[in-house]
């Protein structure tokens, strides 16, 4: 799951956004918490009184509403309860249980996902802080959420871009209708909130993506002088098709002078991305020793990345735009410096593909087949050699029927056991003893 929160300074703003989705069919409110009536019995004006009612107890606030939207893995198919009760978790768990606030179900895109509208300031016209509220308490809330409700996990493989947009179906769309108005407004909308782009040229390589396109019209033309922006429906080869849209008539007005505003955030706020994306066509590049545009082109599409070469009519390259998808940035070639620009990188192409691993020497082939041989002959070896037999047993019993010693024989044990002593060597007892020993006797 993956949960985002917007703050913001207009109640009514929020609460128009996703009731007219509700009107486009796009959307439905599946949830009204502290609001003291049933669903179907709530009308614009007891929505946004009950949020007015707050914010009216402390005007000082400037940033007084809430914006949240959670979303689901494209697998997942929660139903109505589940995702109240998921909603409902995730209030308490980020400390707004007590908050009145409104669960709307979207249907504008490939994966399931929810948005919550609520307001920070209490019953007693205390605020609710709201600094770093996305990774003191929203980050651990998802977390506990994806284990109690056994969500697939935003860092887990399995996770197929939660929060991916939705392309504009060309073949269904229903030109001139509401349904096509409402396939770019979905498409332009997220797109809008979510990249960071810094020009209308980096804004379209992005819109591009999802089969829509911004265009100011011709430079001689009044539109192009004034500012004006149309957004159109365009096909698989870039060609505009059905009725455009002006800017100020999609919700949201991502018309060009509320866009420029934009331009100039996003220039910080791409910053710490520039390194990582650089390192991306690093790796591509050192994978191989020759490699052709599309083969570079499909390895980038493999880290969710597309490269767009652009070139003038006489189809000659003079620039590159890089947007990469995984972190909603995007970048022109040599703004990530000199060696990524569509000279630079078109230079470094070939007529054919020679990945690394395939352009060993011979020498190196022979060591490394002699090796993987080496490696198969130990395989089928034992390490422990069983015993050879020996000699050894037998050759200890001969030792043993050896006397160093030679023992008497048997048939003579008894007449050296009886024999006579040899008087030489018994030890003697001097005369003079031997006369004193008989006086005594006498």
């Amino acid at each position: 799951m993956v949960a985002k929160i917007v703050t913001g300074k207009s109640i009514r703003g929020l609460l128009n956004y996703n009731e007219n989705k509700v009107k486009a069919g796009a959307a439905e409110l599946i949830m009204a918490s502290l609001f003291g009536r049933e669903l179907d019995k709530l009308t614009f004006s007891d929505k946004f009184n009950r949020f007015g009612q707050l914010t009216d107890l402390n005007s000082h606030v400037k940033t007084n509403s809430l914006h949240i939207m959670l979303n689901f893995d494209v697998k997942e198919k929660p139903d109505h309860f589940q995702l109240q009760q998921i909603a409902t978790a995730y209030m308490e768990k980020i400390g707004f249980g007590d908050q009145p606030y409104l669960v709307y179900k979207h249907e504008d895109a490939a994966h399931p996902h929810i948005h919550i509208v609520t307001t920070n300031i209490r019953e007693d016209g205390a605020r609710i802080g709201l600094h770093d509220i996305g990774k003191r308490l929203s980050e651990p809330a998802r977390k506990e959420l994806e284990r109690e409700f056994g969500l697939i996990k935003a860092e887990g493989k399995e996770l197929k871009e939660a929060v991916a947009i939705k392309p504009v179906n060309i073949e269904k769309a229903e030109y001139g209708k509401t349904p096509t108005k409402r396939a770019i407004t979905n498409v332009v909308t997220a797109v809008t909130r979510d990249y960071k782009y810094t020009s209308l040229a980096e804004l379209n390589a992005i819109l591009k993506q999802f089969n829509v396109v911004a265009d100011r019209g011709k430079e001689d033309t009044q539109m192009f002088r004034k500012k004006g922006l149309i957004y159109s429906i365009i096909d698989e080869k870039g060609n505009k098709i059905g009725i455009p849209f002006k800017a100020s008539s999609l919700n949201g007005k991502p018309t060009l002078t509320n866009l420029e505003s934009k331009f100039i955030q996003n220039e910080e706020k791409r910053k710490p991305y520039k390194e990582t994306l650089k390192t991306s066509i690093d790796k591509v590049f050192s994978s191989y020793n020759e490699i052709t545009k599309d083969t570079f082109l499909s390895e980038l599409k493999k880290q969710n990345i597309n490269a767009i070469f652009r070139q003038n009519d006489a189809g000659l390259t003079y620039g590159i735009t890089i947007v990469d998808n995984k972190n909603k940035t995007v970048f022109n070639g040599s703004d990530l410096g000199k060696a990524y620009s569509a000279k630079a990188i078109s230079d470094r192409f070939s007529n054919q593909d020679k990945p690394i691993e395939q352009q060993q020497s011979k020498s190196d082939q022979r060591a490394s087949t002699s090796y993987t041989s080496y490696l198969k002959s130990k395989q089928q070896t034992s390490y422990l050699k069983p015993q050879k037999e020996t000699d050894y047993l037998k050759t200890a019993q001969k030792e043993q029927e050896k006397t160093y010693l030679k023992p008497n024989l048997p048939e003579k044990l008894l007449e050296n056991l009886l024999g006579k002593t040899d008087e030489d060597s018994l030890p003697t007892i001097p005369e003079d003893k031997k006369k004193k020993k008989r006086e005594l006797h006498l």
